[in-house]
């Protein structure tokens, strides 16, 4: 077969629909996309079996080496939403909390965060179907919620640009609302600032030692022109 003709069948077999909605560009090389995916499916295939077998009979998801091991190497797209909720701590915060999303959805309102969550509704993944108008159900509506209960729980942070992404992206998810909502919170609320903070006292700390070793450096390189004087 041609590599033109090849490329043709590739097209025809896999779905212009990524699994979470979004469009392939014009450009995308579907026959090199096959063949690797072809390779790639059997380590697919083993991994959801191990992740099958974690879980099993299990109703939440407990930390350990294995479950450790198992994330850096990828959770099948099937028990991310479940694994995301338990190693993240928003499944506790959630049943610690019943009611409470739906309650800040009825809460006071605030035109100016709403504005701005309205503002960016249709920059959110143009390219995936699922957020478009015409789609039916449109998640546009879902991440506006979700958004909207964040502002008026973490008023602090309220809505920043940037969030409707990350927002978007739990919804393809976890394909809920509510969970949605509380993932969102252990990222923006607990994990990232963490990870900041100990990203930030990284660069403070080499900062200071840095400092320390040029102006050692530079204390030497002055000795170093006085005894040169000297001789």
């Amino acid at each position: 077969m041609e590599p033109a003709e090849r490329a043709q069948a590739a097209r025809d077999r896999v779905p212009r629909i990524d699994p979470y909605g979004f469009e392939r560009p014009e450009d995308f090389d579907y026959a090199a996309y096959e063949e690797f995916f072809s390779t790639y499916l059997v380590i697919l295939t083993r991994r959801a079996i191990k992740w099958s077998k974690l879980l099993k009979g299990s109703s939440s998801v407990q930390k350990s080496m294995t479950v450790k091991r198992y994330i850096r190497k990828g959770v099948p797209l099937e028990h991310r939403a479940r694994v995301w909720m338990g190693v993240s701590g928003a499944q506790a915060q959630m049943d610690r909390n019943p009611g409470y999303y739906h309650r800040l959805l009825q809460g006071e309102r605030n035109d100016s965060l709403e504005e701005a969550i309205r503002t960016d509704m249709n920059r959110t993944f143009p390219d995936n179907i699922k957020f478009r108008k015409s789609a039916d159900p449109c998640l546009q509506k879902t991440l506006y919620n979700v958004l909207l209960a964040y502002g008026h729980h973490n008023q602090g942070v309220g809505y920043c640009q940037g969030m409707n992404f990350i927002a978007g992206y739990l919804i393809l998810i976890t394909k809920n609302e509510e969970e949605s909502f509380w993932l969102l919170d252990a990222l923006v609320g607990r994990i990232l600032p963490e990870n900041i903070l100990r990203a930030w006292k990284l660069v403070h700390d080499y900062y200071h030692q840095a400092s320390r070793e040029l102006q050692g450096q530079a204390a030497g390189a002055r000795l170093t022109q006085t005894f040169s004087r000297l001789h």
